[in-house]
């Protein structure tokens, strides 16, 4: 089964993203691309859902199977194709636009090619809607198609992970996996070590590994966790003082909670809750 759509590059446009073209080839035993540098000038991503594909980059070969994906930017070197003895199922979208490229070389998606996707699932869901809505509508709808477009880069980049050595996609799961009880336990006096512990390295290690997966240090995944949770107890618990949300938040010292609130939301506490009530 053959589905793609081609849509026009627009040259002019108000959006931060759009599609070139959006696809699913089911067991495509004759899917083989090829491309010089400089052929192509926009990005694309491509993920396998089942079956066996292949992947070429700097002269190597890699193996594709189900929860592997790779993004390439624009300009590259592309060559990929399917197995002739187990067609792959993939599914892919072409997009473009001008602040892509800096915007995913900020986060560190433009160190690796090959990535692994634990939840493919998701990624697959926001790929039909897209897929759908362009087979429906073309470009007709830009608003609606640039949305879903954002989604599914955004479902992309949240759950991808490079595709490594397996002991370091491990880690990375350990890590992601880590986040909700981190958030939990965000008031609590932050024990870097124990969280060190949990994933099974070193604290040195776990920053690493930590900033890696979440773009950003442990610590400042806490500080939004706390401001978080203050910003919810400022608008629902209308009795408590800032003094009191400041504690509970886990921040002794209210000056500092203040300073902090100001410096992340761009006024204090106290207009903060005033502006909703």
């Amino acid at each position: 089964m053959y589905r793609q759509i081609l849509l026009p590059t627009l040259k002019k446009h108000e959006y931060m993203i759009l599609p070139e073209s959006v696809g699913w080839y089911n067991t495509a035993a004759d899917h083989d691309v090829h491309r010089e540098a400089g052929a192509l000038d926009n990005f694309s991503i491509h993920f396998v859902l089942t079956g066996t594909g292949f992947m070429e980059m700097d002269g190597k070969k890699y193996t594709l199977k189900k929860g592997d994906a790779f993004l390439y930017f624009p300009q590259q070197e592309q060559r990929y194709y399917s197995s002739h003895d187990d067609p792959w199922n993939v599914r892919w979208v072409h997009f473009y636009g001008r602040t892509l490229h800096a915007f995913l070389s900020e986060i560190g998606f433009g160190r690796y090619t090959l990535w692994r996707l634990p939840n493919i699932a998701k990624l697959e869901r926001t790929h039909e809607q897209l897929l759908q809505e362009a087979e429906e509508n073309s470009f007709l709808q830009l608003t609606q198609l640039s949305t879903l477009t954002y989604a599914f880069l955004s479902t992309f980049i949240h759950i991808a992970i490079p595709r490594e050595s397996k002991t370091k996609q491990e880690l990375d799961l350990r890590i992601q996996s880590l986040l909700p009880r981190m958030q939990e336990k965000a008031p609590d006096p932050f024990d870097l070590e124990y969280w060190a512990n949990e994933t099974g390295v070193s604290t040195y290690y776990f920053c690493r590994l930590f900033k890696r997966v979440t773009q950003m240090t442990p610590m400042a995944f806490i500080t939004l966790c706390r401001l978080q949770l203050s910003k919810q107890l400022l608008l629902e618990e209308k009795h408590l003082t800032i003094k009191e949300i400041a504690a509970l938040a886990g921040y002794a010292n209210p000056s500092y909670f203040n300073k902090l609130f100001l410096e992340n939301e761009g006024m204090t506490p106290t207009k903060y809750r005033q502006m909703y009530f």
